[in-house]
């Protein structure tokens, strides 16, 4: 997931995947903040959070747990 500190946003959709990937044990979960890689931070400035699934975009900014289900079985 790419977000930045301090968004609410980012701090929904980290719940939202954690509380998904419990049912997915062999999948791991990383969070990188745009702030970190001023390539992100071009690309993705007004579109954080972005969850991606094997580094592609699956959703920006509101995570759909059902859609993430869905994606990752």
């Amino acid at each position: 997931m790419l977000g930045k500190p301090g968004c609410h946003l980012c701090d929904d959709a980290r719940a939202i995947v954690t509380e998904v990937l419990a049912d997915y044990p062999a999948v791991t979960f990383e969070e990188q903040s745009i702030l970190d890689d001023a390539g992100l931070l071009d690309e993705y400035a007004e579109e954080i959070p972005v969850v991606l699934i094997d580094g592609r975009v699956h959703t920006i900014w509101r995570v759909d747990p059902a859609r993430l289900r869905k994606a990752l079985g």
